[in-house]
């Protein structure tokens, strides 16, 4: 018998991990009634299920919620084998699903979707500690997030409890909000000056052979790249679960794009964490006309 607790913040994505996971081959049991949680695993455990199990509990327990810790320390002195997954992500992010959807988040009630939030996170902070795995789907796209279950649950690799998001940026078009640390490389000559290659992006050859010509490109690649793989796994350490570099020029399209992927080629060969690059403002100039 192998039951998993699917729980976490709503709008984190829990309805769609109960699509993939039932696609993996779990039996699914959303909205679980507390008390039930006990009887469900004695019935697993006496052949009642031939498929793994997942179970999602969550604040839509109402004030049932309070006695979870006592039934999970009971499974756990009973020596129940169960693994507790919670889906998590940044509270403006949360909000925005909420909007985007017209739905009320189940504890705001009359109140703000922020109120809602505060209070849940107050709820069911006790699972995000006692969690096996805890999934931030602020940055993921859904595929993404498949990925990261298929991982975890039909793989069975080890699981990596930092995502690490590379993105390169354009300066004249904002700092990226979520942005954890933030690189800027404007003092590197600017190819966007040289007609020949303006067109071209940072993914490109001609641009790539420009700024990495530079020993101050370099340097600050040696530099910088020492710099984030000593942060790592002391953010790890510290139970961070995503992290955001990002690198910015002026328009994001020529030197923060070579450079935010010569980053990401640098740290791409360590296993401990997950890793992906977005180059948020590349086509932007081009969509302007300039």
């Amino acid at each position: 018998m192998k039951l998993l607790i699917l729980t976490g913040m709503s709008g984190s994505g829990k309805s769609t991990a109960f699509k993939m996971l039932e696609d993996m081959g779990y039996y699914c049991v959303d909205n679980l009634p507390i008390q039930l949680l006990k009887s469900v695993v004695e019935l697993a455990e006496n052949g009642a299920f031939d498929q793994k199990i997942v179970v999602g509990i969550d604040v839509r327990n109402g004030r049932s919620m309070k006695l979870l810790p006592d039934i999970l320390q009971e499974l756990d002195n009973d020596n129940k084998q169960f693994s507790i997954l919670y889906l998590d992500a940044e509270d403006e992010v949360l909000i925005k699903r909420y909007k985007e959807t017209r739905r009320n988040h189940p504890l705001s009630g009359r109140e703000r979707i922020a109120a809602g939030i505060e209070k849940e996170r107050k709820d069911i902070g006790f699972l995000r500690e006692e969690a096996d795995y805890v999934i931030d789907t602020t940055h993921l796209l859904t595929r993404e997030l498949k990925e990261e279950l298929e991982k975890i649950f039909v793989d069975d690799a080890d699981y990596k409890s930092l995502f690490v998001t590379i993105i390169s940026f354009g300066f004249k078009y904002g700092i990226p909000e979520d942005a954890d640390l933030v690189f800027d490389v404007r003092f590197l000559p600017n190819p966007y000056y040289d007609t020949e290659l303006r067109p071209f992006t940072g993914n490109d050859k001609p641009i790539k052979d420009f700024v990495l010509k530079y020993d101050e490109a370099k340097t600050f690649l040696s530099k910088t790249t020492d710099l984030i793989k000593f942060l790592i796994p002391n953010y790890i350490k510290e139970g961070k679960n995503q992290l955001v570099i990002a690198v910015g020029c002026t328009g994001g399209k020529h030197r923060s794009v070579c450079l935010a992927d010569e980053i990401f080629n640098a740290l791409n060969n360590d296993e401990s964490y997950g890793l992906k690059i977005e180059h948020r403002d590349i086509g932007k100039d081009a969509l302007r006309g300039k």
